[in-house]
């Protein structure tokens, strides 16, 4: 199964250089190295008014175990970890870059599912991760962004998530569950503004089960 990200541009006042996804094999010195085509796409952003950044597009893909492991469920956070490994590439230094990387990563923040402390600290991994190399979490969180009402079980009170995605089942007014998260370059990650645009009303939700997300960048 193939992811679909993108970068793209849609004002004059920005200008965007695509970064060409090349698989491992194929990866030059200085590419962009994508383990499973589509998952990852980067683009640089120059403002007219401001600073050069680099903008990344993830999806963590949907993946099952080994059949004989005897298990039927599937998990994201193997793909996450390859987004990961890929986006490593393009953090050479331990400061002075300036990364914004976003997008669904079919995982949960600060809690497993029927609150399982098994999958809370798998995922929990993913986020200690992109910290670790230099890109934490920035949000979308409460106040950026409506709580889920009613609040899911298995959500600890201090959990300020926000419900990005809705199943069929469920409308953007009922959105239980965060799926969509965005990262910074830590020398940037202070001013960075996230908000999740996950109003009960449809239209502004957007056309997607997933809400649309605001990000300013100094």
């Amino acid at each position: 199964m193939a992811g679909c990200t993108a970068v793209v541009g849609l004002s004059d006042r920005i200008r965007v250089e695509h970064l060409e996804a090349v698989s491992l094999p194929d990866a030059p010195y200085r590419g962009l190295p994508v383990s499973r085509p589509g998952t990852l796409a980067a683009a640089l952003v120059t403002p007219d008014d401001g600073e050069p950044f680099l903008a990344v597009s993830l999806y963590a893909v949907w993946e099952a175990p080994h059949e004989r492991t005897g298990s039927g469920r599937i998990y994201a956070d193997r793909s996450a970890h390859r987004l990961i490994s890929d986006l490593s590439a393009r953090v050479g230094q331990q400061k002075g870059h300036r990364i914004i990387a976003a997008g669904d990563l079919n995982i949960y923040h600060g809690y497993g599912e029927q609150g399982s402390t098994y999958w809370a600290g798998r995922y929990e991994t993913v986020f200690a991760r992109m910290a670790a190399i230099g890109l934490p979490f920035v949000g979308p969180q409460v106040p950026g962004g409506r709580p889920a009402d009613p609040r899911p079980p298995e959500l600890p009170e201090e959990c300020a998530n926000v419900p990005t995605y809705h199943t069929s089942r469920q409308t953007p007014a009922t959105a239980s569950h965060q799926l969509d998260f965005v990262f910074a370059s830590s020398g940037i990650a202070n001013h960075v503004q996230v908000r999740a645009l996950n109003d009960a009303e449809q239209a502004r939700w957007g056309p997607s089960d997933h809400c649309r997300i605001e990000i300013e960048i100094p």
